[in-house]
């Protein structure tokens, strides 16, 4: 079955070169490397060239979740990688994840949780207000999960290109798991590593995005079945 990733990128010039690296090391044999540059003012998008990955422009930067849908609308691939552009996912461990693809299974879940969070990978807050969301994300909708942010996934590419997603911004993660919670494929989590980013800064805004990841929860909890 072919294999894709599709990786959302803003301002990652002193990252993002490493990262294509690590996954072309890791996945030699993989089918589509989607880049989607999110209106950055660096040279992510020329690095990201150099590095092998077709590129889609946006301009100007439109949100996480608003080019990750423009990407997954263009990949044609069986299953697809999402990981972060920004180092603080290892590409090492995408075969630790791949192997656990199965006819039921729609979403495979990196669970930062569940591994190893190393030392300055998240900030203190960032870590409680994300612990919070999960356990209440674990409530509403019944399933064990350990981490309904993660940005370290696989995915089946067929179910995603038919989700019609709504997101902008960092309820990316939240939206997409409810989405295939309610499908009815299966979703797995397995541990994962999370370091500290290697270069940048996030567009994280912790109000902001929170309130957007819960109201996305919220919405997605009440729509019907």
């Amino acid at each position: 079955m072919s294999l894709g990733v599709v990786m959302a990128a803003h301002n990652e010039a002193g990252s993002i070169a490493a990262v294509l690296q690590g996954i072309r090391d890791t996945v030699p044999d993989l089918d589509e490397l989607i880049v989607i540059d999110d209106g950055s003012t660096d040279d992510t998008a020329a690095l990201a060239e150099a590095g092998g990955a077709t590129v889609i422009r946006i301009t100007p930067n439109g949100g996480k979740g608003a080019a990750m849908r423009r990407g997954i609308a263009a990949s044609t691939s069986d299953w697809l990688i999402f990981l972060d552009a920004d180092g603080q996912d290892d590409p090492a461990e995408i075969p630790t994840l791949l192997e656990h693809r199965a006819e039921d299974v729609g979403l495979i879940n990196g669970s930062r949780f569940k591994g190893d969070l190393r030392p300055g990978s998240i900030h203190p807050a960032n870590r409680v207000g994300n612990v919070t969301l999960t356990k209440l994300f674990a409530l509403l909708f019944g399933q064990a999960i350990t981490d309904s942010q993660a940005g370290f996934r696989i995915l089946r590419g067929e179910l995603i290109r038919g989700i019609d997603l709504r997101c902008v911004e960092y309820e990316f993660e939240t939206e997409v798991l409810a989405r295939v919670l309610r499908s009815g494929y299966r979703v797995l989590e397995i541990p994962v590593t999370r370091y500290p980013r290697s270069a940048g800064r996030t567009d994280f805004r912790r109000v902001r995005n929170g309130l957007r990841i819960l109201g996305t929860m919220l919405r997605e909890r009440a729509r019907p079945a």
